[in-house]
């Protein structure tokens, strides 16, 4: 196991804000970030901390977004982030993981500009911690890849660069498909925004993640329950939502670096297969997809890699990290007034 098991399987309550509190993580802090309330009561977020320093400073901090029916547990990819001289945070977002309350439906949210509110405390609080290194990159995964794609597009010049870790850019299937399901959910969500759509969801991921099953890391079981959380109609509008603002194109001004594996696998029950393969989205959709994030976007096919390609076997993820510092040492550096085309200069005045 690479995460440590030492939690108590329940919700947590809120903690008292601006305060750094022990973690189950063993070396890690958390913070309590409170935002608005929204129908459901009170509401919110989670930040993270790898407590140690990085041996060199003046990189800049990462901050990592969790995907769907997920939360940080990923200790190593702290560790690897700060031996390469990088602060490293994480944000469980609300109705997530550490956030997840009582009287919430986990994961449900109508509106992917919502999450601006936590990403941007989040950042609050990184750059009061580091007041003299660049913007954070922003390293996210899946459905908090599409968040953070969405969110660098209103916010530009809040992060140097974006690696996003398998995005879900669009539902599989394509744009039929997503005009199809678009046509089902939104007269739904007149009615009952939290209802539920009653769909297979299978464990196979799960179990190629899960050191109870096949994979190595330790899940909370309600933060990461083995069939997923019940996706809502006004979640699944607010998603499709953002896939139609990435297949319009977006306009990102800093470098994009997507992550994927090379292969996608789709069947009802586990095989081994399912830890070299994406089992969750189509890598290929995604591919096309990215291109239109950025006039600056590096694909990378990783062999081998999951649908986490940063929670796949040790070997895979190394090398999947290894592309990621080469890119970055490439484009990551964050523009300057002297580096900056002449049409960008006036942005960064």
């Amino acid at each position: 196991m690479t995460a440590s098991a030492e939690f108590t399987a329940q919700l947590l309550e809120d903690s008292a804000p601006d305060v750094w509190a022990d973690d189950h993580l063993a070396g890690c802090s958390r913070r309590h970030l409170p935002l608005e309330d929204d129908f459901e009561g009170p509401v919110s977020a989670t930040l993270v901390r790898y407590d140690r320093q990085p041996e060199t400073a003046g990189a800049a901090p990462v901050l990592q977004i969790h995907g769907w029916s997920d939360y940080f547990y990923n200790l190593p990819m702290a560790q690897q982030w700060v031996a390469r001289g990088h602060r490293f945070y994480a944000l469980d977002l609300r109705k997530y993981g550490r956030s997840l309350r009582e009287h919430q439906t986990p994961g449900h949210i109508e509106d992917l500009a919502h999450y601006d509110a936590e990403i941007n405390a989040a950042c609050a609080v990184i750059a009061a911690e580091n007041p003299n290194s660049p913007a954070p990159v922003i390293n996210a995964h899946s459905t908090g890849g599409l968040v953070a794609a969405l969110w660098a597009e209103r916010h530009p010049g809040r992060t140097s660069a974006l690696v996003l870790n398998s995005p879900w850019l669009e539902l599989p299937g394509d744009l039929p498909a997503r005009t199809a399901a678009e046509g089902i959910v939104t007269p739904l969500t007149l009615v009952k925004p939290t209802a539920e759509l009653k769909v297979p969801r299978l464990e196979t991921y799960w179990q190629s993640l899960s050191a109870e099953a096949h994979g190595e890391w330790t899940l909370h079981p309600l933060w990461r329950p083995s069939k997923s959380f019940g996706m809502t109609i006004g979640w699944l509008k607010a998603v499709f939502a953002g896939h139609r603002q990435v297949y319009q194109g977006l306009d990102l001004d800093v470098p994009v670096l997507v992550l994927l594996s090379t292969k996608t696998v789709y069947r009802a029950q586990w095989t081994p297969e399912h830890q070299e393969a994406d089992s969750v989205l189509d890598v290929e959709l995604l591919a096309r997809r990215a291109v239109k994030l950025s006039r600056r976007v590096t694909v990378v096919r990783v062999a081998g890699a999951m649908h986490d390609v940063f929670a796949s076997a040790e070997a895979v993820r190394t090398a999947a990290f290894e592309e990621a510092m080469r890119w970055l040492r490439a484009y990551g550096e964050p523009l300057t007034e002297s580096t900056a085309p002449p049409n960008r200069r006036s942005r960064l005045a």
